[in-house]
């Protein structure tokens, strides 16, 4: 059978890495994982509990944007964390984050058209773009600006771009005088802005700042799925401006129903379940300073120390040009997985590494033991 041009998207390289890894761990072998940004905490207690009392009633469709006890409970989210007063009906439930990009992507763009984004960055960007017959336009960041796009970055002729802080693979955030210096720029081009805000909530200093603090036209992207720790429940959100509310709804409507009502009746409970997050963010802030202070005496030094998220980018130019083929090596030698940069920078990712570190310390101090042998050996 055929297959469409557009289908024929590049492998997302960290899900080959955790088939790699799932492999050498059926074989016998322990492996740590360091490659995949996925809290192994996992869904809070109050979530789980919330979701075990409500099986005793049927459970099925909802509206298409969500329950609206839950588009509620996050519009007073934006108030408690940003001080921003949100109208709930802007706020859209999704099937995750990607299920939100899916939406947003499709209300705003046409065939043809080009979308700017960061790299390095997320790849599921590029290529559900490309699944969509958009064409997406790299915006190559420095390490002097800590991978984060800068207004004279922008392209022209651009319908769309999209930002990321705290940054995947880089940790690094936006100010709040550089994201509304971004949001001008984009706005100059005539541009629409899309700000994933997947890892807010996860900060190690300065709290991260929401783009819908500097202004209103932008669709914000968010999920359960990192601070809340609720990655397989594929729940998540977007917060889009009053004139696509009904466009969205229509798209969500069609293409996905509405999203799981067990996983929004999980995700309402997760919001009163803060303490818990933040003891899994204490976690997360020892991993990070566990990594900034081995890594570079393991022989990993060059990284742009991260403000937020779970991961660390490092530059590894001086040991590879192939950061696939130094991955796999060290899946095999050391039995820890780590993501190749290829993943979010297809132009200059051969030269580096993400390590995660949304794992529990104890792993965490193992991969880096792990990790400090194998260098010895290299």
């Amino acid at each position: 059978m055929r297959n469409s041009v557009r289908g024929q998207v590049d492998a997302f390289i960290v899900m080959d890495v955790m088939e790699a890894a799932r492999a050498a761990e059926a074989a016998g072998r322990h492996i740590i994982h360091m490659e995949v940004g996925q809290p192994s905490v996992g869904a809070p207690a109050g979530a789980r509990a919330a979701l075990a009392a409500a099986l005793s009633s049927p459970l099925g469709y909802t509206v298409a944007l969500g329950l609206p006890e839950l588009r509620q409970g996050i519009a007073a989210l934006y108030r408690r964390w940003y001080g921003v007063d949100l109208d709930p009906a802007r706020v859209v439930v999704t099937a995750g984050s990607s299920g939100a990009f899916i939406l947003a992507f499709s209300a705003l763009f046409d065939a043809g058209d080009r979308v700017a984004l960061g790299e390095p960055g997320y790849p599921s960007y590029r290529q559900i773009l490309r699944a969509m017959s958009v064409q997406p336009v790299g915006m190559p960041t420095l390490a002097e600006n800590r991978f984060q796009p800068v207004p004279a970055d922008i392209p022209e002729g651009v319908r769309g771009v999209i930002l990321a802080s705290p940054g995947n693979p880089s940790g690094t955030m936006l100010g709040q005088a550089e994201l509304a210096a971004l949001a001008r720029a984009t706005a100059a081009r005539g541009a629409a802005l899309v700000s994933d805000e997947i890892y807010h909530g996860l900060s190690y200093g300065d709290r991260a700042v929401s783009a819908l603090e500097v202004t209103d036209d932008v669709v914000v992207v968010n999920s359960f799925s990192k601070y809340f720790g609720m990655t397989g429940w594929r729940i998540g959100w977007m917060v889009v401006p009053p004139d696509m509310v009904r466009t969205v709804e229509r798209l969500a409507q069609n293409l996905f129903i509405c999203p799981s009502h067990a996983s929004q009746v999980a995700a309402l409970a997760a919001l009163d379940c803060i303490d818990e997050a933040e003891a899994n963010l204490a976690v997360y802030a020892r991993n990070r300073a566990m990594m900034l202070d081995r890594l570079p005496a393991i022989g990993f030094d060059r990284i742009a120390p991260p403000d937020g998220a779970f991961y660390v980018y490092a530059d590894v130019s001086h040991l590879t040009g192939d950061s696939r083929a130094l991955a796999a090596e060290i899946l095999d030698r050391a039995g820890v997985a780590v993501t190749p940069g290829l993943d979010f920078d297809p132009v200059r990712g051969g030269r580096t590494l993400r390590f995660s570190y949304a794992r529990g310390s104890t792993d965490i101090a193992e991969g880096l033991d792990r990790l400090a042998r194998f260098m010895a050996t290299r």
